[in-house]
């Protein structure tokens, strides 16, 4: 009996303690979707309620810090700048720069590309210069960048010298949208032997100045230079581990000369 009494107490003692556990989770889960700081982690993914509900606390601070903020972007937008940016989840602009909506016109994408031909990345650089008269362009990169370790993996296996041509990216559609930079890996690994996050490093370098380059090479961006526009074109790294952002040093001005400021 004494037996029985002991471990029925065990099994009290675990059943209230599972409930207490659930209890602090589901707690914690509902306090963060109501938290006012936009960068908290959701504990639970199960469904997209609590976006919904962040959004409505944030409406709500920020129409009570800024009244009539809303009314106001609704009349039109002025953006500062135009922000060529990654597409990954943990580099959000308007949230790292802490500004409001507004400031900063964005095109994001995979390892923040801006290629020639893509008509995307055009129109939105074109819309922002034309219609929006931005003068001031960011390219921006990231450490961590999936893409650019995508590349830069895959490029490490290939033999010394590489093949010519090389062999595709296994992904179709990636190889289409980053083949550029793969062959920048390539090129870069043929060189000095580099550590991988050497390598990585050094590659999301290269890519932001490539990226830099093709945004000062488009027609529109000469247009504007034509004009008489102060338009420059600068190259950033936000840094995933600190949450810094880095200006890389590289800015090109009007007619396509380097500037030192921006």
């Amino acid at each position: 009996m004494a037996s029985n009494l002991g471990f029925m107490s065990y099994v009290l003692r675990a059943v209230l303690f599972q409930i207490l556990v659930f209890h602090l989770l589901h707690t914690n889960a509902l306090s963060i979707g109501r938290v006012d700081r936009r960068n908290e982690v959701v504990l639970s993914q199960d469904s997209l309620d609590f976006l919904l509900t962040n959004n409505k606390a944030w409406a709500a601070e920020v129409e009570s810090k800024h009244p009539g903020f809303f009314n106001q972007s609704a009349e039109g937008q002025h953006p500062k700048a135009l922000w060529l940016g990654c597409s990954d989840s943990r580099v959000p602009e308007s949230v790292i720069t802490n500004v409001l909506p507004g400031v900063i016109f964005t095109q994001r994408n995979i390892a923040n590309q801006v290629p020639p031909n893509d008509t995307n990345a055009v129109a939105v650089i074109s819309y922002a210069v034309e219609h929006l008269e931005v003068d001031r362009i960011i390219v921006a990169g990231h450490t961590h960048c999936g893409g650019v370790a995508y590349c830069y993996d895959h490029a490490a296996v290939l033999p010394k010298p590489p093949p010519n041509p090389l062999p595709p990216l296994p992904e179709p559609i990636l190889n289409a949208w980053l083949g550029t930079l793969y062959a920048a890996a390539v090129k870069l690994l043929q060189g000095t032997p580099l550590s991988r996050d050497d390598g990585l490093a050094a590659l999301t370098l290269q890519n932001v100045k490539m990226q830099v380059a093709n945004v000062a090479g488009l027609d529109v961006v000469k247009h504007a230079w034509k004009e008489g526009r102060d338009l420059r074109i600068v190259g950033w790294l936000y840094v995933i581990e600190t949450g810094h952002l880095q200006d890389l040093g590289v800015c090109i001005g009007p007619n396509g000369t380097a500037c030192t400021t921006f």
